[in-house]
C-alpha cells in the first residue's frame, strides 16, 4: 500500500519541480543583462600596438589615419620574435559590415601574400592608385587584395570589402611621420 502513496506523489513532485524551475529561469533570464540591439562588433583599439609596432619594427609601420568612426577595429597583432620576417596586423569592420585588414611584414613577400591572402594570385597586370601609390590587384577564393611592396617590405590591404573600400584604406595608411606608408 505504502508503494501506491508513493508513485501518485512522484507524479506531483514531478510538476511541482518543473514549476519551481521554470520560476528560478525566469528570475534568471529577467536579472542577467541581456540587449538584442547592441552592436555584436567588440571594437579593440590598436594605438598602443602601433605606437610599440612603429618604435620596434625596423621598416615604417601602416596604420590608418582619417577613417571615420563607422570603420571598427577588432584585431591588433604584431609579432617582432623574427627580425627576418617581421609582422604586423590590424583587422576591421567597414561602414558596410565587411571585413578589411592591413598586413606588413619584412619577410620575404611571395610567401607573406600567398599566407595572408590565403593563396590570391596577381589579377593580371591590374593596379590601383590610392595614397599617391600604386598598389598591385590579387583576387582569391575568400580575399580581394591590395598589395604594395618597397624596401623590403611588403604592405597588404584585403578583405571582403569592395574595391572602393579597400582603396580607401590603402589611401588612409601613413607611417608615424604622417608619409604614405613604403613610398
Amino acid at each position: 500500500m505504502a508503494a501506491d502513496k508513493r508513485g501518485n506523489k512522484t507524479m506531483v513532485d514531478l510538476a511541482l519541480s518543473m514549476v519551481v524551475l521554470g520560476i528560478v529561469v525566469f528570475l534568471i533570464y529577467l536579472f542577467i543583462p541581456h540587449d538584442s540591439k547592441a552592436d555584436p562588433v567588440r571594437v579593440v583599439p590598436f594605438s598602443v600596438e602601433l605606437g610599440q609596432a612603429r618604435r620596434d619594427a625596423p621598416f615604417p609601420v601602416a596604420g590608418p589615419e582619417g577613417l571615420g568612426a563607422q570603420w571598427r577595429s577588432t584585431s591588433v597583432t604584431y609579432s617582432g620574435t623574427d627580425r627576418k620576417a617581421i609582422t604586423w596586423h590590424i583587422g576591421f569592420i567597414d561602414p558596410k559590415q565587411q571585413y578589411v585588414a592591413v598586413e606588413q611584414s619584412n619577410g620575404p613577400a611571395d610567401a607573406f601574400i600567398s599566407s595572408v591572402t590565403l593563396d590570391a594570385h596577381r589579377d593580371g597586370s591590374r593596379t590601383v592608385q590610392a595614397g599617391g601609390l600604386s598598389w598591385q590587384r590579387y583576387v582569391g577564393g575568400r580575399y580581394t587584395a591590395l598589395v604594395h611592396k618597397a624596401q623590403g617590405v611588403t604592405t597588404v590591404v584585403l578583405g571582403t570589402a569592395p574595391d572602393a573600400q579597400l582603396t580607401q584604406m590603402a589611401a588612409a595608411l601613413k607611417d608615424a611621420g604622417g608619409r604614405a606608408v613604403a613610398s
